[in-house]
């Protein structure tokens, strides 16, 4: 009847799926949202090879492979979430083989779809000066808050790399920082001459004030002495634009993409830009590139006569 087989109420290649998601959870020590969502995909594909009549891994070949990725396509499935369904399915196939449980991976020299590279959306330098300039200073809290977003957009850190700097970690007098990305690379990032300063009057006259006597390592802390975490620091950067009369969501990702924008359109160069935002490969920074030349596209159709 082209159903696959069987057993007990349980399908042939229902073990295996059941070995691979323990596999991910367990060596691989992922979240149990990325095991559901593993999960998902597999349980589609796996409904799929049985609509194909497939009982046996052993069976499965490229065309069966390409059978379900051209049925994601015509479910509507984004270029992103065919991506991820078929990262999903080559991770079954190569624990598959590893186990000998089948002796070929069908989704050998299989391209993952091209996912839809969107542009980042920055800020105007308008729009980053008044967002900025939005703390007051007459609060510690306002003179830390100031220079959070003024070393956010000096050196286009990660939010995470922001919140993890340490005392030792900012030098004021050679005016560099030291950050530690993704994998704990470090690197060397500068550090403007008006973030030094909102950093220097953030030691002198506020960090003492929000730990009331209590000892921290940490550079950015908050009233009950502990580092300032990822969301509250976006809680407050959406406050301050709120302040600044910016009316669209900002988080503190965009003032990263501001950062490395503006450099391009300055005149900075590609490698050097790559360098500061910590990107392994420079296909990534490149990106902001485009930004800058869709951001002259749009000055040129609004102001020139003929455009």
């Amino acid at each position: 009847m082209g159903r696959r087989a069987i057993v007990g109420g349980m399908s042939a290649l229902d073990p295996a799926l059941d070995l691979f998601l323990a596999h991910v959870r367990v060596e691989k020590g992922l979240s149990e949202h990325s095991v559901e969502g593993y999960g998902r995909d597999l349980r589609r594909y796996l409904d799929d090879l049985d609509g194909q009549g497939v009982s046996d891994w052993a069976a499965v070949t490229r065309r069966h492979l390409a059978a379900h990725l051209a049925a994601l396509t015509a479910k509507g499935l984004s270029p992103r979430s065919q991506a991820r369904a078929l990262s999903a399915i080559r991770g079954l196939h190569r624990l598959l083989v590893s186990e000998r449980i089948s002796q070929v991976d069908p989704t050998e020299e299989v391209d993952s779809p091209r996912k839809e590279r969107r542009l980042p959306v920055v800020l105007s330098r308008d729009e980053v000066v008044r967002l900025v300039e939005a703390p007051p200073l007459r609060t510690a809290a306002g003179i830390r808050d100031r220079a959070m977003l003024e070393v956010l957009y000096a050196t286009g850190l990660r939010v995470s790399e922001l919140v993890g700097l340490g005392v030792n970690d900012v030098n004021l007098e050679t005016r560099v920082l030291l950050a530690r990305g993704k994998g704990k690379k470090e690197r060397i990032v500068p550090l403007g001459a008006p973030a030094a300063e909102a950093v220097k009057l953030y030691l002198a006259a506020a960090r003492e004030k929000l730990l009331h006597g209590r000892r921290s390592k940490d550079l950015f802390v908050t009233p009950r002495g502990a580092r300032m975490t990822r969301q509250g620091f976006y809680k407050l950067v959406n406050r301050y634009a709120r302040a600044a009369g910016i009316a669209r969501r900002i988080s503190p990702h965009k003032l990263r993409h501001s950062f490395a924008t503006h450099l391009l359109a300055g005149g900075a160069d590609l490698r050097a830009v790559q360098a500061m935002l910590g990107h392994a490969d420079i296909s990534t920074t490149q990106i902001y590139t485009h930004v800058e030349r869709s951001q002259v596209q749009r000055v040129y159709a609004r102001t020139h006569p003929r455009a």
